[in-house]
C-alpha cells in the first residue's frame, strides 16, 4: 500500500494559527495574572503571521490539497487577508472595553482566534464536510464568546437563544447537504457540479435539498426570516462580542456562498435565485422597518444589519460575475462600517457604563467634535449618502440587478433603503442638534484613536476612489476555483 502525504503549503496559515492559538492558551495559564496583554499581544502576532504566510503562499493558480478537500485561490487568499485585518482592528478596538469589563483574558482572544481558525477553513473549503468543520468551528466559538460575561444574565440569554437556533440551522445545513449527497452520491464540490450539469439525477430531491441549505446560509447571514437570534444577541452581549460576531463572519459568510451555491450548486442557480428574491426583499423591509422603532442602537444595529444582508443577496442573483463582485464589494464595506460604528460605541462606553441608548449620542458634536464627525460618516455611508463609500456599494448591486433584468427588484431595493436614512440621520440630529446628557471625557489609547480616524477616513476615502477596492473584489471573483 502506498502513502503519500498531502501538500500542507496550502494550509500553512492554519497549521500556523492552530499553533499559535495553543500558544495563547499556554502563555495565558503561565504569564496571564502577571502579564494581562500577553494574549492580547500574542493574538496580533499570530494574525500578523497570518497574513504574510497568506500573502507569501498565494499563486496564480488554485492548488487543491487533502484529497480535494481543501482548496487555495486567489478568492480565498484575499478573503482570508481581509479577515485577519479585520480581526486584528476588532481586537485593537476591543482592549480597553474588556478590559474594564473583567475579560481581558485569553479566553477571549483564544476563542477569536479559533473562530478566525474556522472561518479559514470555511474560506477554502471544497467539500460539504471541510465547508461544515469550518461552520461549527466559528459558530461554537461565538456562542462561547456571547457567554463569557457569566454574571451578566444578558448575555447569558443571548448565549442560549444563539445556540438553540444556530443548531437547528446547523441541522437544516445537514440535512440539505445529506439531500444532495442522496441525489449525487458526493460530497465534493467539483463531483457535486459535474454530476448536476449531467441532468440525469432527480430534481426534485436537489430542490428540497438546497431549500435546506440556503434556510441554514440565511441564519449565518442573518437574512430574514432566519433572523430572530441577532436583535437578542446584539443586545445582550457585550459590544466587543458583537462587534466580532457582526464583522469578521460576513465575509467568512460570502466565502461560503461562493463555495457553496455558486461553485457547487451553480447549475441550480435558475433555482436559488427565487429563493434569494424572497430572502433579500424579507430582509430589507423587515430590518429597515423594525429598526426605526428602536431605542437600543446594538438593536437598531441588529436590524440594519438584516437590511444590508438583504442589500447584499440582491448581487448573487445575477448569478454572474459582475454580481459576485459587486456582492463582495457589499461585504467588504459592510464590515468596514461595522468596525467603525461599534469602535465608537465601544469609545463612549466606560466601566459601568454601556453607551447603547440612543440618547447617549446627544450632543457628542459638543463632547468631541472629531468623532462626532466620524460617526457622522459611518451613518452617512450605511444609508448611502455621497459622498460616503456606502453609495458605490449599494450603485454596484442595484447595477447588478438590473442587468440581471430584474427592474423592479432595482426600484423597490431603492425605497426600502429610502426608509432607513430615517433611522440613521437620527443619531447625526442627537449628536448635532441636542444637548449631551454627560460631559464624561473621551479620551481612547493612542492605537485606537489613530485605528478609529483610519476607519472613519477609509469610508470618506473609498468614496470618492472607489474603484481600488472594486477591483480587488471583481479580480478575486475572477480568479476563483
Amino acid at each position: 500500500m502506498n502513502f503519500t502525504l498531502p501538500d500542507f503549503a496550502p494550509a500553512y496559515p492554519e497549521i500556523f494559527l492552530l499553533v499559535m492559538v495553543c500558544g495563547v492558551l499556554m502563555a495565558d495559564l503561565a504569564w496571564g495574572d502577571k502579564r494581562p496583554n500577553i494574549a492580547y499581544l500574542l493574538a496580533q502576532l499570530a494574525l500578523l503571521g497570518c497574513l504574510l504566510i497568506t500573502f507569501n503562499t498565494s499563486g496564480s493558480e488554485a492548488v487543491r490539497t487533502f484529497s480535494g478537500m481543501f482548496v487555495d485561490d486567489r478568492l480565498a487568499d484575499i478573503l482570508k487577508m481581509l479577515v485577519y485585518i479585520t480581526v486584528s482592528v476588532v481586537l485593537v478596538y476591543s482592549r480597553t472595553y474588556i478590559s474594564d469589563r473583567g475579560i481581558l483574558s485569553g479566553e477571549f482572544f483564544s476563542l477569536a482566534l479559533f473562530a478566525t481558525l474556522g472561518m479559514m477553513v470555511m474560506i477554502s473549503a471544497s467539500h460539504f464536510m471541510t465547508l461544515y468543520l469550518g461552520l461549527e468551528l466559528l459558530s461554537l466559538s461565538q456562542y462561547a464568546m456571547v457567554a463569557l460575561r457569566r454574571d451578566s444574565a444578558g448575555a447569558t440569554e443571548a448565549a442560549i437563544k444563539f445556540f438553540v437556533l444556530g443548531a437547528l440551522a446547523s441541522g437544516f445545513l445537514l440535512y440539505g447537504m445529506s439531500m444532495i449527497y442522496g441525489a449525487t452520491g458526493s460530497l465534493d464540490i467539483a463531483s457535486v457540479t459535474k454530476v448536476i450539469e449531467g441532468g440525469v439525477i432527480s430534481q426534485g430531491v436537489l430542490v428540497v435539498g438546497l431549500v435546506f441549505i440556503v434556510a441554514g446560509i440565511s441564519f449565518k447571514l442573518s437574512a430574514a426570516p432566519f433572523h430572530m437570534w441577532a436583535p437578542d444577541v446584539y443586545e445582550g452581549a457585550s459590544s466587543a462580542v458583537v462587534l466580532f460576531v457582526g464583522s469578521a463572519p460576513k465575509l467568512a459568510a460570502f466565502g461560503f456562498v461562493m463555495r457553496l451555491l455558486v461553485e457547487g450548486l451553480g447549475a441550480m442557480s435558475g433555482d436559488w435565485q427565487g429563493m434569494l428574491i424572497i430572502l433579500a426583499i424579507t430582509s430589507m423591509v423587515i430590518g429597515n422597518i423594525a429598526a426605526i422603532a428602536q431605542s437600543n442602537i446594538k438593536r437598531m444595529l441588529a436590524y440594519s444589519t438584516i437590511s444590508h444582508m438583504g442589500f447584499m443577496l440582491l448581487g448573487l442573483i445575477g448569478a454572474n460575475e459582475n454580481g459576485y463582485s459587486a456582492a463582495m464589494f457589499y461585504v467588504v464595506v459592510y464590515v468596514l462600517m461595522t468596525m467603525g460604528t461599534f469602535g465608537i460605541i465601544m469609545l463612549l462606553s466606560r466601566a459601568g457604563f454601556e453607551a447603547d441608548r440612543l440618547d447617549d449620542y446627544k450632543g457628542l458634536n459638543r463632547r468631541n467634535p472629531w468623532y462626532a464627525f466620524i460617526m457622522l460618516l459611518l451613518m452617512f455611508s450605511m444609508a448611502g449618502i455621497p459622498p460616503t463609500v456606502g453609495i458605490y456599494a449599494k450603485l454596484s448591486v442595484l447595477q447588478a440587478v438590473l442587468n440581471a433584468g430584474y427592474t423592479w427588484l432595482a426600484v423597490l431595493a431603492v425605497l426600502l433603503s429610502l426608509i432607513g436614512v430615517f433611522y440613521y440621520l437620527r443619531i447625526v440630529k442627537l449628536m448635532y442638534f441636542d444637548e449631551p446628557e454627560t460631559d464624561a471625557i473621551i479620551a481612547p489609547k493612542g492605537d485606537v484613536k489613530v485605528l478609529l480616524s483610519a476607519n472613519g477616513l477609509a469610508i470618506l476615502a473609498f468614496g470618492i476612489f472607489p474603484q481600488s477596492l472594486i477591483t480587488l473584489c471583481t479580480y478575486a471573483i475572477q480568479h476563483s476555483t
